[in-house]
């Protein structure tokens, strides 16, 4: 009836009595109606929050409160069906089809960037079979639900884990890669390795057995030769565990699946660490460099160095008690000369590398490198002399390429360089740019840029490392 009333008087007394959401559901689909009543797309962001533009069945478009495009794609029966695509800001975020207004079939996810993420096939709004990509193009993730399998990958789409999930975790049966080498194949419970299992070396099993939690729990390991080097029993033995390529990784004693009471650490065959453990942690012992030179020696707690001496090429550099770094102790030269001392984490300071090259000289505070101070790098050559705050390079700062000319000198935030003013140089020691910068890589704000002759080729503003002006 009311399709054939004309006058919109009588229309309008009618409207009256209704509430917006009944004056919504009488005109959403009625043109007729939209016409008579003057209708604009404005009126529809006061009845629903939103306006929609489309037939029942057919093509249409639907828009954000802002005018913003949100949808457009093909309808039946008023809810969305085929072909269509969404939109967050403007910007494309899903491609695909629908079925009854679900995702369902084919589809295609791109980040804010427009970056395609994922692709595949989507069933009642849920994503059932497909790949995930990083930002530049890896697949790193394979999803099918189909059959509770997924594949997760690492850099360059090798894989890392294929196998069954649940709730997001690994559950059931799976098996983990390395550069493509299978390391480990068998259940897991809640993402960590659980029941029976197998562990690799290379393609040479190493452990098979049973696992609790992700640790070795009940079991045999093998060497290289498959000889059977341990038995493990309640996670309690002398073990031998060995890396990816077959290199003795641990030797040593376990208890509750965990290193406890003597052992040795390698790395790439080299004994790295030797002395005693707890719950799976250092306590105390003697860590080495890759020559076989003793580095340090003393107490750990929960791993992490509490106090003892630490050697360069042999010799007594430091030695006291540490929290974070160094903190209470005296530091030492190369003939034995106490050059420094540390109370409380407070003094100045010299740091070396494990084969005796200058790493760090300069002010520290409760354990951190505070003020003043100079690092150096290959061969001992200057790499940065600046200020410090909290451990990090904070305020002004220099830093210098492997010939020691200068690359950049200006203003360092929390680590990071280019935060404030700054200059930049080329190789042969040429300004050129000079202005100010944000978050360490783009320029944002003021500045100028030359070319080789030191000619100004550029002034003006920046946002985001592009130019806005002249």
């Amino acid at each position: 009836m009311i399709k054939n009333v004309k006058s919109s008087y009588f229309i309008r007394i009618i409207f009256s009595f209704m509430n917006e959401k009944q004056k919504l559901k009488l005109i959403k689909y009625n043109k007729s109606l939209q016409d008579n009543m003057n209708i604009s797309l404005i009126n529809y962001k006061i009845f629903s929050g939103k306006y929609i533009i489309y037939e029942q069945n057919g093509k249409g478009k639907e828009y954000d409160y802002d005018g913003k495009l949100e949808f457009e794609g093909e309808y039946l029966n008023g809810k969305r069906n085929g072909n269509g695509k969404e939109y967050d800001d403007g910007k494309l975020k899903f491609e695909g089809e629908y079925l009854n207004g679900k995702r369902n079939g084919k589809g295609k996810e791109h980040d804010y960037d427009g970056k395609l993420r994922f692709e595949g096939q989507y069933l009642d709004n849920e994503r059932w079979k497909g790949i995930f990509y990083d930002e530049n193009g890896n697949i790193i993730f394979e999803l099918n639900k189909e059959n509770n399998i997924v594949k997760e990958y690492f850099r360059c789409d090798k894989i890392l884990y294929e196998g069954e999930y649940l709730n997001g975790k690994r559950n059931g049966k799976g098996k983990e890669y390395w550069n493509g080498k299978l390391i480990f194949e068998g259940e897991y419970l809640n993402g960590k390795r659980n029941g029976k299992g197998k562990d690799y070396s290379g393609s040479k099993l190493i452990f098979e057995g049973e696992y609790l939690y992700d640790r070795k729990w009940e079991g045999k390991g093998y060497d290289n030769q498959n000889n059977i080097v341990f038995e493990l029993k309640e996670g309690k033995g002398l073990v031998k565990f060995y890396d990816g390529y077959g290199k003795l990784e641990f030797e040593g004693e376990y208890l509750n699946g965990l290193r406890n009471g003597k052992g040795k650490e390698y790395r790439d065959g080299n004994l790295i660490f030797e002395g005693e453990y707890l719950n799976g942690s250092r306590l105390k012992g003697k860590e080495y460099n890759y020559n076989g030179n003793l580095i340090f020696e003393g107490e750990y707690l929960y791993g992490e160095r509490l106090k003892g001496k630490e050697y360069v090429n042999e010799r007594l550099e430091y030695e006291g008690e540490y929290i974070i770094k160094k903190y209470n102790g005296k530091g030492y030269d190369e003939n034995g000369n106490i050059i420094y001392e540390l109370k409380n984490g407070t003094g100045k300071v010299k740091e070396y590398d494990s084969f005796g090259e200058l790493e760090f000289e300069g002010e520290y505070l409760n354990g951190l490198r505070n003020g003043k101070g100079k690092e150096y790098g290959y061969d001992g050559k200057l790499s940065f002399e600046g200020e410090y705050l909290n451990g990090l390079r904070n305020g002004k700062g220099k830093e210098f390429d492997y010939f020691g000319k200068l690359e950049f000198e200006g203003e360092y935030l929390n680590g990071e360089r280019r935060n404030g003013k700054g200059k930049e140089y080329d190789d042969y020691g040429n300004l050129i740019f000079e202005g100010e910068y944000l978050n360490g890589k783009k320029w944002n704000g003021k500045g100028k840029e030359y070319d080789d002759y030191g000619n100004l080729i550029f002034e003006g503003e920046y946002l985001n490392g592009e130019k806005l002006s002249i």
